[in-house]
C-alpha cells in the first residue's frame, strides 16, 4: 500500500497577517514559527490585554487574529468581544485545547469564523487559516 497523500493532506499557503493570542511561550513560538512556514506575517501577543492594544494599533494590517480561549485576566471570549468592537468584521480563529464549551459556542454565535483543537498539525492549521480568511 503507498502513502499517497490525499488532496486535504496538503499545507495551503497564505501571505496575510496573522495575530497570535495565547498565554503560552511555547505555543506562541511554534504558532509563529507555523505561520511563517506557511507564508504568513505574524505578530504575537501574551494576553487579551496586549492583543487588544496590538490590535488598535496595528488593525489596517491583521487580516485573521488566532485567539486562545483559557488566559488569566481576560479569557478568549472577552477579548473577543471587545476586538469585534473595534472592528465588528473581524475574523477570528478560536484555538482552544478543550472541547467547545459555553464560553466558545458564544463566541460562535457572535460570529467568531472557526476553531481549532491544540495541539492541531500544520497541514489542519493551514486549512483552517484558509478557511476563516476565505469567509
Amino acid at each position: 500500500d503507498l502513502d499517497i497523500p490525499t488532496p486535504d493532506q496538503k499545507l495551503i499557503m497564505g501571505n496575510e497577517s496573522v495575530l497570535l493570542v495565547d498565554d503560552e511561550e511555547r505555543i506562541l513560538t511554534v504558532g509563529r514559527e507555523i505561520c511563517k512556514a506557511l507564508g504568513y506575517s505574524v505578530i504575537t501577543a501574551e494576553s487579551g490585554n496586549e492583543a487588544l492594544k496590538i490590535y488598535k494599533r496595528e488593525k489596517e494590517k491583521i487580516n485573521l487574529v488566532v485567539l486562545d480561549m483559557i488566559m488569566p485576566e481576560m479569557n478568549g471570549l472577552e477579548t473577543f468581544l471587545k476586538l469585534k468592537k473595534i472592528n465588528p468584521e473581524i475574523k477570528v480563529l478560536l484555538s482552544t485545547g478543550y472541547s467547545i464549551d459555553e464560553k466558545a459556542q458564544e463566541m460562535l454565535r457572535q460570529g467568531c469564523k472557526g476553531y481549532i483543537l491544540k495541539p492541531y498539525s500544520v497541514i489542519d492549521f493551514s486549512h483552517k487559516l484558509r478557511e476563516v480568511l476565505e469567509q
